[in-house]
């Protein structure tokens, strides 16, 4: 079944020429390399961690982070469009791209040294480093 992506508040009228590019650029890559493999990992309880350099490749960790980290530089909401596209075909691709980008390498670009930002920001980019965090309940 191929998923449609729409734009039921009529809003893609407003984004950047940028952020439309963005959009159909990792629209076309969910169509032609993740939408095809995703329901056979999903039922093997499998990442297909390949696609994390093709990942890397498009800027798609830290999209929001400054340029010179290694990052796109891209705005907030090309990082939402990103993230809605990947969502699109499955939770756990978009999951590992927001945990990677926001949970991980954000909060080192907002409080980490000058040091930890150029020593991780420009390997987590790459796909080099991958970040993780724990949640628990009480």
């Amino acid at each position: 079944m191929k998923l449609n992506a729409l734009d039921y508040l009529g809003i893609s009228e407003y984004f950047s020429e940028e952020e439309l590019m963005v959009q159909n650029t990792a629209r076309s890559f969910v169509e032609k390399e993740v939408m095809p493999i995703i329901e056979e990992f999903y039922k093997k309880g499998e990442f297909p961690d390949f696609l994390i350099p093709k990942f890397a490749e498009l800027g798609f960790f830290g999209v929001n982070i400054p340029e010179k980290y290694g990052c796109s530089g891209m705005s907030n909401i090309a990082y939402g469009l990103i993230c809605q596209e990947l969502e699109r075909a499955d939770s756990g691709i978009r999951s590992f791209a927001s945990v990677q980008g926001s949970l991980v390498m954000y909060p080192i670009y907002a409080y980490g040294s000058e040091e930890q930002k150029k020593y991780w920001l420009p390997k987590m980019a790459k796909g080099e480093k991958i970040g993780c965090f724990g949640l628990t309940e009480p």
